[in-house]
Formats: C-alpha cells, sequence, structure tokens
C-alpha cells in the first residue's frame, strides 16, 4: 500500500484526535468523508492502523508511580518469564531488548510498597533494575513521513 500525503495528512489528525469524524477529517485534508472512510478502512486492513486506545491518567486512577525496570535473566529463566509476564497486571509495556537485559518493562504502582512487592515477584527470574519515572517529556509522539520514503510502497 502507498502511503502518500493525503494518508499522511489523515494519520496525523488521527493520532492527535482519533475520536474526529470522517467528516472533520476530510475538512482538514481536502477530502468527502466517504473518501476519508476508504482511506482509514484500507489502512486498518493493510495493519498500518491497528486500533483505537483511550489515553488513561495512571496518577488520576490511584497509581503514585510509574517506572522503567529492566530485567537480566537467569540462565533458564527467560521463558518462563516471557509466558508469566502477561499475567502482571502493572505492566503496561514489555519489550525484549539487545544488550545486557533482556527485557525492559514500563509498570505501573500505587507506592513504594507496591513497587518493593512487584521486584520481589520479579528477583526470581533475574536481576532488576528499577529506575522511577519523574516526569514524560514526551509521550505517544506522533509517527510522520519519513522525507527518505518519499511516497514510497511499504
Amino acid at each position: 500500500m502507498k502511503i502518500d500525503t493525503t494518508n499522511w495528512e489523515i494519520l496525523e489528525c488521527l493520532q492527535q484526535n482519533a475520536r474526529l469524524s470522517n467528516a472533520e477529517i476530510g475538512r482538514k485534508v481536502g477530502l468527502s468523508s466517504p473518501a476519508v472512510a476508504e482511506r482509514i478502512k484500507k489502512m486498518e486492513d493493510y495493519g498500518i492502523l491497528k486500533g483505537y486506545q483511550a489515553d488513561v491518567s495512571y496518577t488520576k486512577t490511584g497509581y503514585q508511580l510509574k517506572a522503567m525496570i529492566t530485567l537480566r535473566a537467569f540462565m533458564g529463566r527467560l521463558k518462563p518469564f516471557l509466558i508469566k509476564v502477561a499475567d502482571f497486571k502493572e505492566v503496561m509495556n514489555c519489550y525484549r531488548i539487545t544488550g545486557n537485559e533482556n527485557i525492559i518493562m514500563e509498570v505501573i504502582l500505587r507506592d513504594q510498597i507496591h513497587l518493593q512487592e512487584f521486584i520481589d515477584r520479579l528477583i526470581t527470574y533475574g536481576e532488576v533494575k528499577t529506575h522511577i519515572i519523574l516526569s514524560n517529556l514526551i509521550e505517544n509522539n506522533p509517527i510522520t513521513k519519513n522525507k527518505e520514503l518519499n511516497g514510497a510502497e511499504i
């Protein structure tokens, strides 16, 4: 599928506010509502648009801490961790990474006691390093057109 300039404009609109109507997007990009709907459907079908989620404040829902936690798995403990991590409700995002650590997780926690309990569950799988997040400098930055692609087929 070719992501042309108009598709990029539609993607920009949706990343800023996924609740915009097709008519509102059409006014911004110079298309009719049905044309916008058709382009959005194609991008959904192709997997460019993966979904639409609500952005929920962790602090307003009772969590006080956000942290990045890395895990360097013990020998033979990575596969059990990969199975178990889906059960950890504290984990918002989890990535398998290169380098000395195997895993990096973004987690939310009620307080320091919750953090301690969570680390106690993790240390059976490996060495843990915790980094408390003080503030977000950039969050959910929109994906923009890669100038080098110049509308090339993806």
